[in-house]
């Protein structure tokens, strides 16, 4: 029988270093980890969404507000409203305001938005405004996430089904679990280097609908913007699938030329003044083809928001009035003027701001019912959203609640 193996003085050194080691590797591993600087406070309780306003309310006065700098229109989910701000995402009980859930991290927020009953936050890193991760509206529990390369600064579009990233020279789709669909513009270490179009392009507006992603961009040595239409469900994420890319002579460089609309296959772009006439919107089709221009009343202010379906109409804030165009033909229906931002349906209105109040408009010909006084102090641009009888407005970095 063999005597049973005895340890050394060496061999008790050699283990202990080896635990050492591997401590210390974790430790290292855990301080820089992404898990160690989030916090994560969810909601177990039942969340309920309010039932929808039957009527408007006469006077609105603040209940509650916080800051949400990330957001560029009050996200309202289900029973909850979340504000983005800093480094932090917090879901609140929308009649006060109350913090139900909370997600922090030690990274900066880029932007957040409400899609598929999730909240849609950015955060930025050394790559740029790349790490994205969906959080439950109800409970704050984390979904869905992904990681990649971004602009410093990107503007979030919800198209529906999809959500655009859109950088000054990167635009990224991602589905509902954040997959990507469409990689567009620059690409840091290209896969398939020869896989983009162009390269050196400002994106400067998108949009999409079910069968085209449009992109609006100014690319070098172009006398003037480009329009590029593309699958926003390619094969190949990293391979964009282009139906059409052509120069726009009308839309001069720096004029403010911009994506309005995007339905099935067709897409509207507002043309400032120029040679070719005065404020209008052109229709493009699948292909590329100008097929139908409206003339509008005003020239339009720096909006960047496309249009949204509200109450059977496409409702378009223009960075100075609201107009409401036809679903069918992108045909302008009526015009309010000097209004500040985007509106939200109501009771069926449409609730649009205005100086010192909240107009309710008839959707379907643009008649001022009447005018709800909201006292806001000086807001230059003002955002509406609207969850049961509770109007709230993005001001600035403050979402401010009214009732």
């Amino acid at each position: 029988m063999l005597a049973p193996e005895r340890r050394t003085r060496t061999d008790l050194l050699v283990a202990a270093t080896l635990v050492v080691t591997v401590l210390v590797a974790a430790s290292v591993v855990w301080l820089r980890s992404d898990a160690r600087g989030t916090t994560s406070i969810t909601w177990d309780e039942p969340v309920s969404a309010p039932p929808l306003a039957g009527t408007l309310p006469d006077t609105l006065t603040e209940v509650w507000q916080a800051p949400s700098g990330a957001t560029s229109a009050p996200v309202a989910l289900g029973g909850t409203v979340a504000t983005a701000d800093a480094n932090t995402v917090v879901g609140r009980d929308p009649v006060t305001g109350d913090e139900r859930w909370r997600y922090e991290r030690n990274r900066p927020l880029c932007a957040a938005t409400g899609a598929w009953g999730s909240v849609v936050s950015v955060y930025r890193d050394a790559r740029g405004c790349g790490q994205v991760t969906a959080l439950d509206s109800d409970s704050g529990a984390r979904g869905a996430q992904r990681t990649g390369d971004a602009d410093e600064e990107i503007r979030l579009i919800d198209a529906g089904s999809h959500v655009i990233a859109l950088g000054d020279t990167r635009l990224e789709m991602w589905r509902s679990d954040l997959v990507r669909t469409v990689e567009y513009g620059y690409v840091d270490a290209p896969v398939n280097p020869r896989a983009q179009p162009r390269s050196g392009c400002e994106l400067l507006s998108a949009d999409a609908g079910t069968s085209r992603l449009a992109v609006l961009e100014q690319c070098p040595n172009e006398p003037a913007n480009r329009l590029t239409l593309l699958d926003p469900t390619p094969d190949d994420s990293q391979k964009p699938e282009q139906y059409a890319s052509s120069v726009l002579p009308e839309a001069q460089t720096g004029a403010g030329a911009r994506i309005v609309a995007v339905l099935g296959e067709r897409t509207a772009v507002y043309m400032p003044p120029g040679p070719g006439g005065g404020p209008r919107i052109a229709v493009y089709d699948g292909s590329g083809a100008l097929v139908d221009t409206h003339d509008l009343g005003r020239v339009a202010g720096n909006g960047t928001a496309p249009a949204t379906e509200q109450e059977g109409v496409l409702v378009w804030w223009t960075g100075l009035d609201t107009v409401a165009l036809s679903p069918e033909d992108f045909a302008p229906a009526w015009t309010v003027e000097d209004t500040l931002g985007t509106g939200a349906a109501m009771a069926g209105s449409l609730l649009l701001p205005v100086d010192d109040a909240v107009a309710a408009v008839d959707p379907a010909s643009g008649n001022v019912r009447r005018q709800i006084p909201v006292q806001r102090g000086d807001a230059p641009e003002v955002d509406v959203a609207v969850t049961g009888e509770l109007v709230l407005e993005q001001r600035g970095d403050q979402v401010v609640a009214l009732r």
